[in-house]
């Protein structure tokens, strides 16, 4: 830790300003001491939180429990070996007053009570140890006395203040936009101040994961942030209509001017190079070569602050990737997230809480969520979006399914169907058993039903002719994705003929052509 950084702290024995000769605890951040003091320290203090005995100074690499903050410690401690009584260093050295107005606008004062009470400040129960501020009739936890007045949190677009309590003229619930229970007013909690935004949350859920949130020093920082959020155009206007509409622009990602349209001249099946979905509505496209961009795709930040993580996610336009969230391969557009982790635009316009044709309450995204996904059956691993009432659950390849597909099998375009009264299903595209309570594409028209790996294939957002690096896979040269094969090559693989979905090599002088099941990817 650099030296300019312990300057902002104190050490916890003598309050003076830190070198860096310290000590500090893993497990409590904010117990910082000097080398010299902890050599210094007593070997035997009388607590008040122990009064029939002192308390004897210990040293051990072992756990010891903490019966103040009821947490396991190791190395040093105060303990009475008669009645099995021990606290950490960091509750034995505790300042009597503290004083902090960026914080507390008061003094607060320790106060020792084996009593249980409930903090003011987080709205849950402590024990032992509190501190109180007189002026405000308020009580407090020990780690509560510290906590960020304004931080930034990356599930909402604004800073958000903390507050002991909220003031209303209405008598309304108010329920916290991360576990969806019910925040108490008269309690500590996070919300927003900007007219007509309800969002409010526990203190424990925020600040639960340190990467999704950081401390904002003061509210001028807010606006900073406000401002750089806004400075992200991707698109430079050349031409508009007369209702102000951008009818001509210059896009990052491709090197032609792109000309506004609603739609397209014929009927053919066109995808948005950013989504890969099907063009339906407004879009701007190329007059020179089949690049095509939905409107509100080609508007899209260079530089987003993803509620998934604190940290800038930037846009890139790179041909083939795999999408770290709904773990589909894609040659649209992703954002990186930390540096490693790729998020398809699809997966980037979902919002943390969302309505879902498939379910009939609210999901919000619960980080710690391993159901079974109700839509495809599989183990949710990385977090789900989850129902607050009842056991449903969803990850983001099924929360990003297209609504509606076309396959040869029906003339008629199959919608993405969430329930099925039938005991015994069959898929109409490869006549295997389909779950009924998994989710599937159907044509009530037809009732044709079908898995929805049938339906869309192994890849759904790839554009044909795209190139997949060696890096991907375990061919030696770079392999271009087709849809479709003219004739019947074998694969290099199996032997089998190859009729839909292949990889074919690149490089004019070798013939590998192989089926994607029997293609291996690396990521």
């Amino acid at each position: 830790m650099a030296i300019d950084v312990f300057k902002r702290f104190s050490c916890s024995w003598c309050h003076e300003p830190l070198t860096d000769a310290t000590y500090f605890c893993s497990n409590c951040p904010s117990f910082i001491i000097h080398k010299k003091c902890l050599d210094e320290l007593p070997t035997e203090i009388n607590h008040p939180s122990h009064h029939i005995h002192p308390l004897f100074l210990y040293y051990s690499y072992r756990n010891h429990f903490c019966n103040l903050c009821q947490k396991e410690h190791s190395r040093a401690f105060y303990g009475c070996s008669l009645c099995h009584f021990n606290i950490n260093l960091e509750y034995a050295l505790l300042r009597s007053i503290v004083e902090d107005k960026s914080r507390h606008q008061h003094p607060l004062t320790l106060f020792w009570r084996q009593d249980s009470f409930i903090c003011d400040a987080c709205g849950t129960e402590g024990n032992y140890i509190s501190y109180i501020c007189s002026t405000c009739c308020t009580i407090v936890h020990k780690k509560c006395i510290s906590l960020p007045r304004i931080i930034k949190f990356s599930r909402h677009d604004h800073c958000i203040f903390h507050k002991h309590f909220l003031q209303t003229r209405e008598l309304t619930r108010k329920d916290c936009k991360i576990c969806f229970n019910e925040v108490k007013l008269d309690r500590g909690s996070y919300s927003c101040r900007r007219p007509g935004c309800n969002y409010i949350v526990h203190v424990n859920c925020v600040l639960e994961d340190a990467r999704l949130y950081k401390v904002i020093e003061d509210e001028k920082q807010c606006e900073e942030l406000e401002e750089k959020s806004m400075q992200s155009s991707i698109i430079r206007i050349i031409e508009v209509n007369e209702a102000g509409e951008a009818t001509k622009i210059e896009h990052f990602s491709h090197q032609h001017c792109l000309v506004l349209a609603d739609k397209l001249e014929e009927e053919i099946d066109r995808k948005c190079d950013r989504c890969m979905l099907p063009i339906s509505n407004i879009f701007y496209y190329c007059s020179e070569c089949p690049f095509f961009l939905h409107k509100t795709c080609a508007e899209l930040p260079i530089i987003k602050q993803h509620w998934f993580h604190q940290s800038n996610a930037y846009l890139n336009s790179d041909s083939f990737k795999k999408c770290y969230f709904c773990s589909q391969y894609s040659s649209g557009f992703f954002y990186r997230i930390r540096g490693y982790m790729d998020m398809c635009t699809r997966c980037a316009e979902v919002a943390d809480i969302i309505e879902c044709e498939g379910h009939q309450h609210f999901l919000f995204f619960d980080f710690k969520c391993k159901e079974k996904c109700n839509g495809c059956g599989e183990r949710c691993l990385y977090g789900a979006f989850r129902c607050g009432k009842c056991r449903f659950a969803l990850d983001f390849g099924c929360l990003t399914l297209p609504h509606s597909a076309l396959h040869k099998i029906d003339e008629h375009k199959l919608k993405l169907t969430y329930h099925d009264d039938k005991e015994q299903s069959y898929c109409d595209i490869c006549e295997q058993y389909r779950d009924p309570s998994l989710w599937y594409y159907s044509c009530s028209i037809c009732d044709t039903s079908t898995h929805p790996k049938c339906v869309l294939g192994n890849f759904p957002f790839l554009k044909d002719g795209v190139t997949a690096s060696s890096y991907y896979h375990n061919h030696h040269h770079n392999l271009k994705f087709f849809r479709k094969v003219e004739g019947f090559p074998e694969c290099s693989c199996c032997g089998k003929f190859c009729q839909e979905e292949i990889f074919k090599c690149k490089e004019s002088t070798c013939d590998y052509i192989v089926h994607c099941k029997c293609l291996h990817f690396y990521h």
